[in-house]
């Protein structure tokens, strides 16, 4: 049996899991997106109780991508085709785009000092 100090966390994040695990900006970004995406689809897929073949038929894919899908293995399906699949299964997206808050050190996303 474990006691309780066992389970402590060794690294506490605060902000984006992804920027903090090293991915760029854009990167994470894209994979946050495919992450939004991906999750409503296997939420639908599970209220729906979809087959494997019913959403071959569904999604018109062979059933190894759509296997990768409920696996959740999607980093060499592209953004664009997630949405084509949320598509197909009568789910709506929405995209939202603002502005990301300054850096700690001063500088601006162009790299150069925002006080200058």
């Amino acid at each position: 049996m474990t006691n309780a100090t066992d389970n402590k966390p060794t690294h506490v994040v605060t902000g984006n899991v992804l920027d903090a695990l090293g991915f760029a900006t854009p990167e994470a970004s894209a994979l946050k997106v495919k992450a939004e995406i991906l999750a409503a689809i296997l939420e639908h897929v599970r209220s729906k109780a979809y087959t494997q073949a019913q959403l071959s038929d569904l999604l018109d894919e062979h059933q190894p991508p759509i296997s990768n899908l409920l696996r959740g293995r999607v980093a060499s399906v592209s953004i664009e085709k997630l949405l084509r699949y949320a598509d197909r299964m009568g789910l709506e997206t929405q995209i939202a785009v603002s502005p990301i808050a300054a850096k700690e050190n001063g500088e601006d996303f162009s790299g150069q000092n925002a006080a200058a």
